[in-house]
């Protein structure tokens, strides 16, 4: 029998994650108690205010910001949360190890939670309705849409059988029916909560790794120089590349227009070229160092053809990316020229052309 070997940081979030749903369980207000019995399994009820958020007590409980993450209200959300933080968290640690993974693990906590937490009050200050005082904010929602954000950075192009391999889907896939399948039960089902912290936990993880997390440059291990970087500016890991193809023109213009505004107010610094060029030779130097599996973090997924193949798809969606980008500065016309013009662009040059001097030089005689 394999041994289940966690590192330290998963283990602890995975007994928090039983630990505090069950002691939440035992200490819901006992109104609810009908609940507990008859839908152990989807009920809801009411969180207990120093453990879970209820945005017209919680306040004066400072700590469940962070501590709400691991309290599930239900037998479903604690089985589900539980095999999240089981692989994922499994997987990054091991991956990031357990300092970058407790900065990632606090960012998609705390930063959904609060948000969530003030959407309620506004909503409560707009339509005086004393209900969302009331609604319990917790669960692991938000770090089950992180921990797919990171998987779409990390291996987008592994591929994840399910159901004894009837279905099989790549990684890049999962952020987006998440955030689907979340939407649709919110409008249809009324979990509008679970459906708050999806979307924030999404935009949170992806902020977070597109432009502030610092990471050891993998294409220059092999020099041993060091050298780092900040975020991930891959073509692959933009805004657009998380939904469908059909629409990842219009929503790249929406992410185009809100970035351009966010970089004249000073808010968010614009990518170089270099910055463009450093992610996408880091996006191919994951794919090609065969990053382990998921499922089996102990196997290398790569064994040959296989990481090759994958390989060569980040290889394919990067230089289709580029080709993109080239298309949509040659559609906006060419720049004006200065008197004196630098062969080079923002996008970086594609052709060379070797400089002409000033005058031809005269044959020797």
């Amino acid at each position: 029998m394999a041994r289940i070997n966690l590192p330290p940081l998963t283990r602890s979030l995975l007994a928090s994650v039983v630990i505090f749903t069950l002691l939440n369980f035992i200490l819901r207000p006992q109104a609810n108690l009908v609940e507990k019995v008859e839908k152990p399994f989807i009920g809801v009820g009411n969180g207990v205010p120093y453990l879970a958020i209820v945005p017209g007590i919680s306040v004066i409980y400072p700590w469940v910001f962070l501590l709400a993450t691991v309290v599930e209200q239900n037998v479903l959300g604690l089985v589900v949360t539980g095999l999240a933080v089981f692989y994922g968290g499994r997987y990054l640690e091991r991956a990031w190890g357990s300092t970058e993974f407790s900065k990632f693990i606090l960012f998609v906590s705390m930063i959904p939670n609060l948000l969530s937490f003030l959407f309620y009050i506004f909503g409560y200050m707009l339509s005086k309705n004393a209900s969302t005082l009331t609604t319990t904010i917790s669960g692991g929602i938000a770090i089950q849409a992180g921990f797919l954000v990171s998987f779409k950075q990390l291996v987008p192009e592994h591929t994840v059988a399910i159901a004894k391999g009837l279905i099989r889907m790549r990684v890049k896939h999962f952020p987006a029916i998440f955030l689907l399948a979340n939407t649709i039960s919110g409008i249809a089902l009324g979990t509008e909560t679970a459906m708050f912290l999806a979307w924030l936990g999404f935009f949170t993880a992806w902020v977070y790794l597109r432009f502030y997390r610092i990471s050891p440059s993998l294409s220059s291990a092999a020099t041993g120089d060091g050298s780092i970087i900040r975020g991930d500016a891959s073509d692959t890991f933009a805004f657009a590349h998380f939904f469908p193809e059909p629409i990842q023109t219009p929503v790249g213009k929406l992410a185009d227009q809100i970035y351009n505004t966010l970089t004249v107010l000073n808010l968010c610094t614009p990518f170089s070229a270099e910055d463009i060029d450093a992610g996408n030779d880091q996006a191919i130097a994951r794919a090609e160092g065969g990053l382990p599996s998921i499922m089996n973090p102990n196997s290398r997924s790569g064994n040959g053809g296989k990481t090759r193949a994958e390989a060569e798809r980040r290889r394919a969606l990067a230089l289709k990316a580029l080709d993109q980008r080239l298309h949509a500065a040659a559609a906006r016309g060419p720049a004006p020229t200065p008197a004196a013009p630098a062969p080079s662009n923002i996008l970086g040059d594609t052709n060379y052309e070797p400089e002409r001097p000033d005058e031809p030089e005269k044959p020797a005689s």
